[in-house]
């Protein structure tokens, strides 16, 4: 089977929504209490964002495309100083998301891969991205593409 990736289009709309659902079930599923549960709205709700992102011109959403069928996405973009963060300005990797039943064959690396080509083609001095701390595959996957941890992100629930 041969892989595409490529820019989302339009007609892209409803699969990124349902792999954006996977990508908030999966988190939620890490950590409930720090991750948000998926409704039955949120491939509509995900895919409407995802849909808002392909006008910009400091995001893109690149597809990977199997046998005419979505079967990944990565969504990323450019940003400025962020002094949250103590970081210059960088390119940002969001959301980089591969079906489960299409995992383990490459798909995630060259999501990965081209998404870094992009970012640095429009002008990214350095890629940043974040990862669940439960996440040891995609923490394996980021590290073989040269990503070093340099930031905990640590949760204290301050109700019930």
């Amino acid at each position: 089977m041969t892989v595409t990736i490529r820019p989302a289009a339009p007609a892209d709309i409803e699969a990124l929504g349902r792999l954006g659902a996977m990508l908030v079930q999966v988190h939620h599923a890490f950590d409930p209490r720090r991750f948000i549960a998926p409704t039955p709205q949120t491939p509509g709700r995900y895919g409407g964002f995802l849909a808002g992102q392909l006008k910009r011109k400091d995001a893109l959403v690149l597809a990977a495309e199997e046998d005419g069928a979505v079967v990944g996405y990565a969504y990323a973009g450019l940003e400025g100083n962020d002094w949250l963060t103590l970081r210059g300005p960088a390119g940002v990797i969001y959301d980089l998301m591969v079906d489960p039943a299409r995992r383990r064959r490459g798909v995630g690396l060259r999501l990965l891969t081209e998404t870094i080509d992009a970012l640095r083609r429009l002008g990214a001095p350095q890629v940043m991205l974040s990862t669940a701390q439960p996440n040891a595959a995609a923490q394996k996957l980021f590290a073989k593409a040269g990503f070093r941890p340099t930031l905990i992100e640590m949760t204290r629930e301050l109700a019930g």
